[in-house]
């Protein structure tokens, strides 16, 4: 299966679920939204850019309302997850 990379802006309030697997703080429409991006793109890794935590907000976030978020590299299996 082809490997494709990109650079997204992941909500803060998921980046410990997505990479830890931690659900802890997030409601259940939380929970499927994020596995729903996941299973969407075929998700294989999510990796912030910087470890310093370079949050900003954004109105376009890969998934959900406007929030702050990370520059995370995703690596992802789905030829055109925006289709999907």
């Amino acid at each position: 299966m082809e490997r494709f990379e990109t650079i997204e802006k992941i909500p803060t309030w998921a980046l410990c679920y997505i990479i830890n697997g931690d659900p802890t703080g997030l409601s259940d429409e939380d929970i499927k939204m994020v596995d729903g991006f996941m299973q969407k793109w075929q998700v294989e890794i999510v990796s912030p850019l910087s470890q310093d935590g370079n949050v900003s907000f954004s109105h376009y976030p890969a998934f959900g309302l406007p929030a702050e978020v990370e520059e995370c590299k995703v690596i992802y299996h789905s030829e055109n997850p925006q289709t999907l």
